[in-house]
């Protein structure tokens, strides 16, 4: 049970949860500023090369442009990047912000995302405000693995979402759309939820925590 609402508590991830996401959009973007094979660094469920160090904090933003630079054309500007980048995301439905709104009224609710600094502080703050309200009103709390610098499924995300946050696994029901981030929490106590492809979360059942 949350310790300050004594509400239940919900964990959501971002990207196949809340937000839809398509990886062959950033794959064809970088390749229009001349990456030759994009998909050796961008996976649906995880990033490699200077795209992980990015969502894993270990570089800032600047130098992840300055890595990325060898593999693109001449000329391209930050701005360039980041928008190829920023089309990794299609956006978030106004119809699953009003879910969590209402969800919010008789849960806490808590975000656990593996992003980056610059899809977090452009189009995905954006994309919460597009019904009036911004990130915050939505959430409790949020863990990104830029911040936290670590990574799901590793272990050490979770544990660092408890300890932020004050929380016990086993009153707090997680939502992902990865089975394997399921897998792991559920390992660590959580109860979990497996948002599968064309799956709402709306529509799922919540299984009960100890809350």
């Amino acid at each position: 049970m949350n310790p300050d609402t004594n509400k239940p508590t919900l964990l959501f991830d971002l990207g196949g949860v809340i937000m839809d996401i398509k990886r062959e959009n950033c794959v064809a973007s970088m390749r229009r500023l001349g990456m030759e094979n994009p998909g050796q660094f961008l996976g649906d469920y995880g990033q490699k090369g200077p795209f992980l160090a990015l969502e894993k904090g270990e570089i800032t933003p600047e130098e992840f442009r300055s890595r990325l630079r060898p593999y693109l054309r001449e000329g391209v500007t930050d701005a360039e990047i980041d928008a190829a980048f920023n089309d990794f995301l299609i956006g978030i439905p106004v119809e699953r912000l009003r879910r969590l709104e209402a969800l919010h009224r008789d849960y806490a609710i808590y975000m656990l995302s593996n992003t980056n600094k610059i899809m977090w502080d452009s189009r995905i703050a954006e994309e919460f405000r597009k019904d009036g309200h911004d990130r915050d009103y939505y959430f409790d709390g949020c863990v990104t693995s830029f911040e936290a610098r670590c990574y799901k499924p590793d272990a050490a995300i979770f544990r660092e979402t408890l300890r932020k946050f004050g929380l016990n696994a086993p009153d707090v029901v997680f939502f992902d759309d990865s089975q394997a981030n399921c897998d792991a929490a559920a390992r660590l106590g959580f109860k979990t939820v497996w948002v599968a492809p064309g799956q709402e979360f709306y529509n799922l059942e919540i299984p009960r925590s100890e809350a």
